[in-house]
């Protein structure tokens, strides 16, 4: 593994910078670990990096030990309010690619109106655990080809494992379906929380889509919710997808936070 020293204005003792693993770097200070460095690849092939480190300085060694043996793009999701760390990772030749909203959705129907939302006629709402896994992966593809076809998949803020020839691994109890008779046409993907439940993806068809169907999924998934006393749900959107947004802050989805996708090309 490849080591690299430096002194540090910490102490009196050199800074070791050391690949532990494939994708893996520590930082140690008098055989102190005061930072960690990690690259992993995401499901749909994108490599991103994070550095974990109390100093600007560590920061910057971990950055140029680790990242020129990184194949590029190399990307990174940073808090927009932390404007330090976001300058920290400016300075390592990151600029910004895209920013995402987090909202914050209660579940309560008096809040939301949809206690009174209903399917458009012909449509049907699977609930989770129910949706057979072949058609669920049919629509999934079909999904995911128009969305690759006009903003790109990742844009989405969904993440699906997939096995090593990289078919998805979908989970049928993590996805609420609405279907038709000759299909299913829309899907979100959740994953419940004691408190606080996750929406990771809520997409339709795109020949099927201003029917009602997006907002008949969401309304199912805040009804369950609500019943099994999850309070709150939380959901990223990309800025541009302009639909989703207008979907979360119609049934009073507040925006709490953002964070900004980063990239070193």
């Amino acid at each position: 593994m490849n080591s690299m020293h430096f002194t540090s204005y910490l102490g009196d003792h050199a800074v070791v910078v050391t690949q532990v693993a494939e994708r893996q770097w520590h930082a140690l200070e008098d055989d102190q670990v005061v930072g960690r460095g990690e690259a992993s690849r995401r499901p749909d092939g994108r490599i991103f990096v994070s550095i974990d480190s109390w100093h600007g300085p560590v920061f910057d060694r971990l950055a140029d030990v680790m990242l020129p043996l990184l194949p590029k793009p190399l990307y990174t999701v940073v808090d927009e309010a932390d404007l330090d760390l976001t300058a920290l990772w400016q300075r390592a030749g990151f600029t910004s690619r895209r920013r995402e909203w987090e909202y914050l959705v209660s579940t309560d129907p008096q809040i939301t109106a949809f206690d009174s939302v209903l399917p458009p006629e012909g449509v049907r709402i699977i609930p989770a655990g129910a949706a057979l896994q072949a058609p669920l992966g049919e629509l999934y593809h079909a999904i995911r080809g128009e969305v690759q076809a006009t903003i790109g998949w990742d844009s989405m803020p969904a993440e699906v494992l997939a096995r090593p020839d990289g078919t998805p691994l979908l989970d049928p109890l993590k996805y609420v379906v609405a279907a038709e008779s000759d299909g299913y046409a829309g899907l979100v993907r959740v994953v419940p929380r004691r408190r606080q439940a996750r929406i990771g993806l809520i997409a339709v068809r795109v020949d099927l889509r201003r029917r009602g169907i997006g907002r008949a999924l969401l309304a199912h998934v805040l009804g369950s919710l609500h019943g099994c006393a999850v309070e709150t749900a939380c959901a990223e959107v990309d800025e541009s997808n302009a639909a989703a947004m207008a979907l979360f802050e119609g049934v009073g989805g507040r925006r709490v936070a953002s964070n900004l996708e980063l990239v070193r090309r």
